[in-house]
């Protein structure tokens, strides 16, 4: 029989797995509601304008709940620029790249290749900050990058040279992301994820809101309402809802236990595909997730510190989680 403590650690780790999963399959809803909005008539600069006018509130709202929980210590200007610059690169670029790629490509494959953004950082660490990489990841990031080719051979048949530009738009989409996590884990540590969070995405929506105006200024108020519902959505339930189920099962559990729930993400979505927007899945396709997934697995074994069940136990302080888009 279970002993209180075990119990509550063994509780914790279930709520834990559970809050990874659901968060990992609501981000990646995302893209199938942009695909939506897309049939709707509107353009990837004025659906990225909506997401972040309409995730804004919830995100300050997040923040107010978190600075009554605990004072914030001020932060520099030059701590300000710097975040308006991650908010750029991982809130603003990544998105907007990742919206006009969804234009050409399947969602199943566009979730695949986001999840090879941990590859990805692995690369930029090893070529830009002299970051060594073991035999096992190079594995991992062969099978990966195999398993990506594999699902695309499906898009490239059905789309020709326009999959090739989803690929590479969404694959950029990844890097940019890339490159914002490399820069928030060293932020993170002096501004809190939560206000790191909430600053990068308000720099997201001035900027995604300037660049509407400039392509469009009456867009955002001329959509069909069928696209301001779809936008409320992924702002809501595909943003800022599974932003919090992330950071709290990061806190319970860690992040490689994360990333391994994470396996829920292209898996859902190419299920997500197939029901509501009619995309065919494929044994190559199922075989090309099941390489990516594998690869993920390997790169998350490779890395993970050996844990007992004592080690879950953690803070509920939010400042302490990693931030995630």
């Amino acid at each position: 029989m279970q002993s209180p403590s075990a119990a509550h650690h063994h509780q914790r780790y279930l709520y834990g797995i559970v809050m990874a999963g659901i968060g990992s399959m609501l981000f990646s809803g995302k893209a199938v509601l942009v695909k939506l909005a897309f049939g709707y008539g509107a353009n990837a600069e004025t659906l990225l304008a909506l997401r972040m006018l309409m995730a804004l509130p919830l995100f300050w709202t997040v923040y107010w709940w978190e600075a009554r929980r605990k004072p914030m210590s001020p932060i520099t200007w030059i701590d300000r620029a710097k975040i308006f610059f991650l908010g750029f690169l991982g809130y603003f670029l990544s998105s907007y790249i990742d919206f006009l790629g969804l234009q050409y490509i399947s969602v199943g494959l566009e979730r695949i290749v986001l999840y090879l953004t941990p590859t990805i950082v692995l690369l930029i660490s090893y070529f830009a900050l002299n970051k060594a990489i073991s035999k096992m990841q190079w594995y991992a990031l062969v099978v990966g990058y195999l398993g990506v080719f594999v699902v695309f051979i499906q898009d490239a048949s059905s789309g020709g040279a326009y999959a090739w530009l989803g690929m590479a738009l969404v694959f950029g989409s990844a890097c940019s992301y890339a490159a914002y996590m490399i820069g928030a884990g060293e932020m993170v540590k002096r501004v809190g994820s939560v206000r790191l969070v909430v600053l990068a995405s308000s720099a997201s929506a001035v900027l995604s809101i300037l660049q509407s105006s400039l392509y469009n200024p009456s867009a955002v108020f001329e959509q069909a309402n069928q696209v301001y519902w779809l936008s409320l959505l992924n702002a809501s339930l595909c943003t800022v809802i599974p932003m919090l189920l992330i950071m709290i099962a990061i806190n319970r559990i860690g992040s490689p236990l994360v990333a391994q729930a994470g396996i829920l993400g292209p898996v859902s979505t190419i299920f997500l595909g197939y029901f509501i927007l009619s995309e065919p899945i494929t044994w190559l396709q199922i075989a090309g997730m099941t390489l990516v997934i594998a690869a993920m697995w390997l790169l998350v074994r490779n890395d993970a510190p050996r844990k007992r069940s004592s080690d879950f136990k953690k803070s509920d302080d939010l400042d302490e989680v990693e931030p995630l888009n």
